[in-house]
């Protein structure tokens, strides 16, 4: 998403990132490591992971690797969640769905 991330802004969408993980450690690692353009934000209690139905679906303590393209009524257009840590959809079908 990093690297792509000019895209979604040029497709008139924008990115946030949502870690399960406290705020330190988001702070301290993707942050600080990854230093993403796009916000990342800290659900320590895995609310919104709850919320959105992904929290521990691999049986890791995580949230599913997950993408929602949410529409500006703030209704979920599209979305996909991964079967493994790895398993995300490709950038350009993500951009297919930005309405």
């Amino acid at each position: 998403m990093r690297e792509n991330y000019q895209a979604f802004q040029d497709a008139g969408a924008e990115v946030a990132a949502v870690a399960v993980s406290s705020l330190s450690a988001v702070d301290g690692g993707v942050r600080k490591v990854i230093n993403p353009p796009y916000p990342v934000l800290a659900d320590p209690d895995h609310e919104v992971a709850d919320a959105f139905q992904v929290y521990d679906l691999l049986g890791d303590g995580y949230a599913a690797p997950s993408v929602f393209v949410i529409d500006t009524d703030g209704d979920i257009a599209w979305s996909y969640v991964g079967r493994s840590p790895t398993d995300r959809p490709p950038v350009n079908e993500i951009l297919k769905q930005i309405p």
